[in-house]
């Protein structure tokens, strides 16, 4: 199979595969599966050069980058094999046959198992971390799920590469064939998303994207989960205290924060809350001084850059907006026009009052909003007309600790991580770590980065009165060597 696209005989010869794989793969065990993934880690670490030059061959993101990306993207694999080692996301437990105020209560037992097979969806920003071999693929393995790659169209070759490792490091381990397979192609895709042998979906992209992947999932004779991580407006609230205190340190953090890999992040923050008057005027002027002289990015993709200009535009043109300031241009060699791909970093402002849906839109790329708000009561009501995201910050002070509560419960009903005195991009993978919220930030009360991830793989059995020889291991009598909750009592392994 080339990165040309996937023609459905192959796609269909591929579920079948996965489907075949997938009741294997469960019975292998959590060993098992933990060895896969360690032999996947491997893998990416030895070819460490090689990806990081075909992926900045292809989406110009940075050696950088990718080299801290690709060290995440080993660190997740071999974390979500720490997570098979420990066990407490089978949610084991058992209820012994008791007297209950209900009358006589049966013997229960109760786990978690995996879906089936799972169509992940790379995206375009992270050809490592969020592609391929990123997160969601190793949670899904981890699961117990076969997974079918969609490759993005705008690495092809470092989803090719990545994939041949995954593949290479399946095969070394013993793992059944149909464990990992890879389409290319947008027909291709939503063939995968139809084919009935696909128990869930992963997405991380657009939010036009996902509603033409929901419309494919709402004709199948049988619905499934859709995991999207979709747009987000990561929205900055600057109180009267910090824009007084620190302001000018807020602004070169801003500023860092929106144009960083050229704002193609999903965590970038797009708009701004900064009070009116002289604190908050100063913060603006010195926004205003670092972006008229930042320096322009490349976009990932021409959809990518296309968006960003015709958004951008919109949203400068839309009444009570004002441009505060734009990056340095770059003209092409010879002309005056500029390199295509190329977003010009931008620097918005407007109103709190004049917050409207229309100025509330996610432009990816470098541009943030500034929304001026006059005081608390404005400041209140320009947070319940934002739409959710990701991701909530709050700058603040510590003597405004009572509004700092109540900001803070306004930001959490609209996001799934809120950060204190900093910036949202970066997330680092680790157990308490959130990457969702409501819609339209994603689909689903799971979160698609750290080990709880792997949750959204995985549906409950309980298993009423069978004999011990029909039971998981985990779920027998005896010690075993996960933690269980047992009679309602949480027990350690071992026991």
């Amino acid at each position: 199979m080339t990165t040309n696209g996937t023609d459905t005989r192959d796609v269909t010869e591929l579920t079948a595969a996965a489907a075949a794989a997938a009741p294997v793969l469960d019975a292998r065990g959590r060993a098992f599966r933990a060895r896969l993934l360690r032999a996947v880690a491997e893998a990416i670490e030895a070819h460490r050069d090689d990806i990081v030059t075909v992926a900045d061959r292809e989406t110009s993101i940075g050696a950088t980058r990718l080299r801290g990306e690709h060290a995440r993207t080993a660190y997740q694999a071999r974390l979500f094999a720490d997570v098979l080692d420990e066990g407490s996301y089978l949610e084991a437990t058992i209820d012994h046959p008791t007297d209950t105020p209900m009358g006589p209560g049966p013997d229960l037992r109760r786990l978690l198992v995996p879906l089936g097979p799972v169509a992940v969806f790379g995206a375009s920003n992270f050809p490592l971390a969020f592609s391929v071999p990123g997160g969601d693929t190793v949670s899904a393995l981890a699961a117990g799920c076969p997974v079918v790659v969609k490759a993005h169209p705008s690495h092809p070759r470092t989803s090719r590469l990545t994939f041949d490792l995954l593949a290479g490091a399946a095969r070394d381990v013993g793992a059944p064939e149909g464990t990992l397979g890879i389409v290319f192609g947008q027909r291709a895709g939503a063939d995968l998303v139809a084919d009935p042998r696909i128990r869930a979906v992963a997405f991380t992209g657009s939010l036009r994207g996902a509603r033409a992947l929901m419309d494919v999932i709402a004709t199948r004779a049988e619905p499934i989960p859709f995991y999207g991580e979709l747009s987000s407006l990561n929205p900055v609230v600057v109180t009267a205290g910090a824009a007084g205190r620190r302001g000018r340190e807020i602004a070169e953090g801003l500023v860092a924060s929106f144009t960083t890999s050229a704002g193609q992040l999903c965590t970038k923050p797009g708009l701004v809350l900064v009070p009116a008057g002289p604190d908050g005027d100063r913060l603006v002027a010195h926004a205003a001084d670092l972006v008229g002289g930042a320096a322009p990015g490349t976009a990932l993709n021409d959809g990518i850059s296309t968006a960003y200009g015709t958004i951008g535009e919109r949203l400068a043109t839309s009444p009570g907006v004002s441009v505060l300031a734009e990056g340095v241009p770059v003209l092409a060699e010879g002309g005056p026009a500029e390199p295509e791909r190329v977003v010009r970093p931008r620097l918005l402002s407007l109103p709190a009052s004049e917050l409207r849906p229309e100025v509330t839109e996610e432009c990816f790329g470098p541009l943030a909003v500034i929304a001026r708000y006059r005081d608390d009561d404005e400041l209140r009501a320009a947070i319940d007309r934002l739409p959710a995201s990701l991701t909530g910050t709050l700058h603040a002070e510590p003597e405004e600790r009572d509004h700092v509560v109540e900001l803070t419960d306004l930001l959490s009903a609209r996001a799934g991580r809120v950060v204190f005195d900093g910036f949202p991009t970066g997330v680092l993978v680790s157990w308490a770590q959130t990457h969702g919220g409501p819609w339209p930030a994603t689909t689903s009360p799971h979160t698609s980065v750290g080990p709880t991830a792997i949750r959204r793989f995985l549906r409950p059995v309980t298993w009423q009165n069978a004999p011990a020889y029909a039971l998981p291991p985990e779920l027998r009598d005896g010690a075993v060597d996960i933690p269980r909750r047992v009679d309602g009592r949480w027990q350690p392994p071992g026991q």
